[in-house]
């Protein structure tokens, strides 16, 4: 490996200019050497403020010229398996936005792609790294759980209230909000909990948008309700909602988790700040616990969320830098496309269980290929 990773970013979205850019442009081995987006004069915009050299418009072109080792999709999400398999057949290390995918077939040839072709691969499943959720999971590792009975996970935001088009609720664009925000909670459940076994689900559309055309859109879900049951016998429930009224807190979460041991309890309010919270089973009161500082570090927890954010993406070996650092230094990096596969399995699960208003059964039935879950017998 060269002392420089040589990079391509396909996305001029507000997400690429607010993380991933920063994220690469911060780290010393990264040389971001060209982005493409549909819009020219904005792929160029951004180009200048990041002192990229190169600049497409076709991200096959950017694949074939750009003279990259690596490549960073933060396109829609019908847009990822085409993108990454074609970088996949270029020998690019890949990493990829969630959700993986549209469907389970799609994410299974880029699992399988990005393995045989022998890169480094990454599912971008970003609340792992802040420090609430940091916490959370090291109180797990630590035993103060125990098992664990039952869960909540539950991330409400307002910006799906707006009718005006955009493509994260076009059905064919789109997995929706269980896309959006449900894949990130199906990720956080199976990493504190373990693997999901089944589920039921009802997925609703409460807001009618507007298509291109200006008239009403086949829009896909703005709101989720998940009921989960895990293999190890805990249940739980997932609500994801785009369309709360959330007044001065543009976005709000909440996940409990009961256990034999005791209790623990994330709450966050993107405009007021956030809380760790729990009780072990021999106390009567639950309590505020504080971020140990070897995972807070110098990051002020009053400060605003957005700042939080930024300074962790751009100073700490998680997101686009992990991805980095596991291609100089050959070694695995997590979560990668089979983390993405075992969310994208759950996602194909919920729709299914939507449609026929029954609890599914992650059990693959018949030919992997066909997309079909085998219900409850």
């Amino acid at each position: 490996m060269s002392d420089y990773v040589r990079v391509g970013v396909i996305s001029t979205s507000w997400w690429a200019d607010m993380m991933h850019l920063p994220s690469l442009k911060s780290h010393p081995r990264a040389d971001v050497v060209a982005i493409c987006g549909r819009n020219r004069d904005r792929a160029e915009e951004m180009a200048q403020k990041y002192e990229i050299p190169q600049t497409f418009t076709d991200y096959q072109e950017m694949i074939a010229r750009g003279g990259i080792q690596a490549i960073v999709i933060a396109a829609p999400d019908d847009l990822h398996y085409p993108m990454t398999m074609a970088a996949l057949d270029a020998g690019l290390h890949v990493l990829c936005e969630k959700p993986l995918a549209l469907n389970v077939r799609q994410a299974e040839e880029m699992t399988a792609r990005a393995e045989a072709a022998g890169v480094k691969h990454m599912a971008l499943y970003t609340w792992r790294w802040l420090p609430y959720f940091q916490y959370l999971r090291e109180l797990i590792e630590k035993g103060y759980l125990g098992r664990c009975y039952h869960c909540h996970f539950r991330w409400l935001a307002e910006y799906g209230r707006d009718t005006r088009y955009r493509w994260k609720w076009d059905r064919r664009r789109s997995l929706g909000t269980l896309g959006d925000l449900g894949s990130h909670m199906i990720d956080l459940a199976q990493w504190y909990v373990g693997d999901i076994a089944k589920v039921s689900a009802h997925l609703s559309t409460c807001v009618e948008k507007t298509g291109l055309d200006g008239h009403p859109l086949d829009q896909v879900n703005d709101s989720a309700v998940l009921t989960i049951e895990f293999e190890n016998g805990a249940q739980g429930m997932i609500h994801v909602s785009t369309v709360a009224h959330l007044g001065d807190s543009w976005h709000e979460q909440e996940v409990v988790l009961h256990g034999e041991s005791g209790t623990l309890e994330v709450n966050c309010r993107f405009g007021g700040g956030y809380t760790v919270r729990g009780a072990r089973h021999d106390e009567k009161h639950i309590k505020t616990l504080p971020i140990p500082e070897h995972i807070l570090g110098d990051i002020d927890p009053n400060s605003s969320f957005l700042d939080q954010q930024y300074r962790i993406f751009t100073e700490r070996a998680v997101g686009d830098r992990l991805f980095i650092d596991a291609i100089v230094e050959d070694r695995a990096v997590s979560p990668n496309f089979n983390d993405g596969l075992k969310v994208q399995k759950v996602i194909d699960a919920v729709i299914e269980a939507d449609q026929r208003g029954c609890w599914i059964p992650l059990r693959w039935s018949g030919n992997m290929g066909e997309n079909k879950w085998r219900s409850k017998p």
